[in-house]
């Protein structure tokens, strides 16, 4: 009966990828929710991650929150014990020891001698990926394979923040900021991965979420990308499902440079779009974030969320190429995780 009823729930989560999907796990699992919040002055901006991890044979399984100061770059992990892990069945909420996370707010209450981090943030405005019944979401059809390392959600790419956290003592008002959410759960994540995300351009209700890693395929492998732009209420996608193709992808010592082309809908109509992104790395602000792999929690991922990601879309028009979009996103999250090299 328990494990009836954890496929039907697992079945049911399929069409709501915010919800903990790891029932009926006992061991080599993981599931993690990544929460982006910026203040409205843009001075404090903090990436928060709860999660779970589940080892190998039950080895190192344990429960935690993960923290990423954008300012400073310092990162703490806050480990709980498993059983300080709870989720309701089939939507989005979940408590890791005394902090709560939902898609509308988070509580957090960490006060050791690592960190002070205690308060509540609310988020209006919640956009998340679009979910239909042949795409659950940012992954596409690729949602319903049973057998992919790695599963990806995106739970709101932009909406407003408030409320008040006392970091370290001092109190920050986030009122009139703005947050970004999404999550990643399956066996571990890939073998090498690039992902940036931005939604601080010159207006309000743009964002860009990218990701490109090796997927292992029956046996093989491959380069999949899923890059999504909102702009002014329009989603524009590109990935690997879309029929999109990436045409370069260079990354140095501080810069990311990735070009891809695809089919987008404009006007009615389904027409050939380019887009470009180069992503400015800042090296002196960026910390090693643990990460999950088959074995353990892996201090393998280089972030920072003082990145700078210049974005241009154009799309074919009747005589020449149009401009749908131009700008440069601040406080950009920037990772680069595992071989790279392997995904060039």
């Amino acid at each position: 009966m328990e494990y009836f009823q954890s496929a039907v729930t697992r079945f049911k989560t399929i069409w709501r990828p915010a919800a903990y999907h790891g029932y009926g796990h006992k061991r080599g699992y993981f599931e993690g929710w990544y929460f982006k919040v910026v203040d409205r002055s843009q001075q404090r901006r903090h990436a928060i991650i709860p999660g779970i991890f589940l080892g190998e044979n039950g080895v190192d399984s344990h429960c935690f929150v993960q923290t990423l100061d954008g300012a400073t770059g310092a990162t703490c992990y806050h480990r709980y014990p498993l059983a300080e892990f709870a989720a309701t069945p089939a939507i989005f909420d979940v408590r890791v020891g005394p902090n709560r996370f939902t898609a509308h707010a988070l509580e957090l209450n960490i006060d050791n001698a690592a960190q002070q981090l205690i308060g509540r943030l609310a988020f209006d405005g919640v956009t998340p990926w679009p979910v239909t019944w042949r795409a659950p979401g940012i992954m596409g059809w690729y949602s319903f394979m049973p057998f992919m390392e790695c599963y990806h959600g995106v739970l709101s790419l932009d909406h407003a923040v408030r409320g008040q956290l006392i970091v370290d003592g001092a109190a920050v008002d986030f009122h009139g900021g703005r947050g970004y959410t999404e999550k990643d759960w399956g066996q571990a994540f890939p073998r090498a991965w690039i992902w940036m995300q931005t939604n601080h351009f010159a207006r309000q209700g743009i964002s860009l979420t990218a990701s490109v890693a090796r997927i292992p395929w029956l046996g093989s492998a491959f380069r999949g990308f899923i890059v999504g732009l909102l702009c002014d209420g329009k989603l524009y996608r590109f990935a690997s499902y879309t029929g999109a193709t990436i045409d370069h992808l260079h990354v140095t010592a501080d810069k990311v440079v990735w070009e891809m082309s695809g089919p987008i809908m404009h006007a009615g109509q389904q027409r050939r779009a380019r887009l470009s992104l180069v992503a400015h790395r800042d090296e002196e602000e960026v910390d090693l974030l643990h990460a999950p792999a088959r074995t353990a929690m892996l201090q393998r991922v280089l972030e920072s969320l003082t990145a700078t990601v210049d974005v241009t879309l154009h799309v074919d028009g009747a005589a020449r190429e149009i401009e749908l979009f131009a700008g440069r996103g601040r406080h950009a999250g920037l990772e680069l995780g595992g071989k790279v090299e392997d995904i060039l």
